[in-house]
């Protein structure tokens, strides 16, 4: 039984680090100081920026965010829209056309017949064409705002910026409880994790889309990387790693589509898990012995790195304890205590599902959302499920599966 206390003894000091995590970065989001030292910038000698929006069969939602980015409040000498349409079926490439046809001067239409499936991929195609300051990438259903370009290409003013990442606002809330719950999740990540960790000069999470990333920095990195599900995360660290700062934008709000059913959120689940723990295996030991990063920094960045790993260790935590606990050879102090532990953590949260969530919902104003509460649990076990699950599938999959690409459905009508 040596091993197994040794093991759950591991599982409750990550769990009891976590809570405190996420208590941490509650305080401090509603009491300490908020950083914002980019948002008001307004008139300003711009950089030039490149739109670049990554689209795969997405003719029910292209149309209405190109409708917003050619209205953006951004020179026009200064910009352009790349619609990157990656191996399309549908009528995403006829879409793209006519808008390249009435605004000849701002969008373009970057084909791309073949080559590796993925975002990714199809990013570091597009790339090599791109000769402006800044890029900002933004998924086909997301729908910016007309200041939005100008938030997320302020902060480039200050050199050592690399990435630069805004907020994320579902726009189908109302469709039904799942969405209503992912709305309070998504409130909770940004409104919460995302800024309090922007306030503690700690690390960011550059999101993949509604972000900037600075040319020269993604030249230095060594661009994309064509071989990850999560090329947000791996840019990230990529980024912290030669000593790029990442800046959050808690202000600069765009709006997007979440899954309004339960086996698309389920897969949308299996690849962010399996891209980010790509990240884990790839980047833990060079966060760790990296000297240049404060003690505070590698921390964060390896309970960041760590975080889809939780589920699979709570899981893990209780088969351990029940075997114990039936075994006769549970401890009080090593024992039922560590059990307290597992249940007070599955009660707050993981990725600041439950706690966080209470003080996003009160920050936004939202106080009745805060009724569906309760509901997170179903959520929660869901995703615990779900990670736990895609761990183990990553493990013995073959090579090929392991790098496919599952795109998010779409359940906007098109228009």
């Amino acid at each position: 039984m040596g091993f197994l206390h040794f093991t759950y003894d591991i599982i409750i000091t990550l769990i009891v680090i976590y809570t405190v995590r996420h208590y941490v970065f509650t305080l401090n989001r509603l009491f300490g100081k908020q950083r914002h030292p980019y948002i008001d910038i307004d008139t300003a000698k711009w950089p030039t920026v490149t739109v670049l929006v990554a689209a795969h069969n997405e003719e029910v939602v292209i149309r209405n965010s190109l409708e917003a980015l050619v209205q953006v409040n951004y020179p026009d000498d200064r910009i352009e829209v790349v619609v990157v349409n990656d191996r399309s079926k549908d009528k995403t490439g006829e879409i793209v056309e006519e808008f390249v046809k009435h605004y000849p001067q701002r969008v373009k239409h970057f084909d791309r017949k073949e080559g590796k499936p993925g975002k990714a991929p199809a990013l570091k195609d597009a790339c090599q064409n791109v000769k402006s300051d800044i890029i900002i990438v933004f998924d086909a259903d997301y729908i910016p705002g007309k200041g939005l370009v100008k938030q997320l290409a302020s902060p480039f003013f200050d050199p050592e910026v690399g990435l630069v990442m805004g907020r994320v606002v579902p726009i189908n809330t109302g469709r039904n409880l799942l969405t209503r719950l992912l709305d309070m999740e998504r409130a909770a990540g940004y409104q919460v994790d995302q800024q309090a960790r922007m306030n503690m000069g700690l690390l960011p999470q550059y999101g993949g889309t509604v972000g900037g990333i600075r040319r020269e920095m993604l030249d230095d990195v060594g661009g994309w990387l064509d071989n990850t599900l999560a090329e947000d995360t791996d840019i990230t660290y990529r980024a912290l790693l030669r000593g790029w700062k990442t800046i959050y934008q808690n202000r600069s709000e765009c709006y997007e589509e979440v899954p309004e059913t339960w086996p698309v959120r389920i897969k949308q689940i299996m690849r962010w898990a399996k891209g980010h723990n790509q990240s884990l295996w790839r980047y833990s030991g060079d966060v760790i012995n990296n000297k240049n990063l404060e003690f505070a920094e590698r921390l964060d960045a390896m309970l960041l790195l760590g975080i889809y790993m939780m589920p699979l260790a709570i899981l893990l935590g209780w088969l351990i304890g029940l075997i114990l606990f039936y075994s006769g050879d549970m401890r009080v102090y090593g024992g039922y205590l560590p059990m307290l532990a597992i249940v007070s953590y599955s009660v707050v949260g993981n990725t600041a599902a439950f706690f966080q969530i209470s003080a996003a919902v009160y920050l936004d104003g939202g106080k009745n959302r805060m009724r569906l509460l309760p509901f997170n649990f179903f959520n929660f076990t869901i995703s615990a499920m779900t990670v736990s699950y895609s761990v183990f599938s990553y493990v013995f999959q073959s090579k090929a599966k392991r790098g496919k690409w599952d795109k998010t459905e779409r359940f906007r009508k098109a228009v």
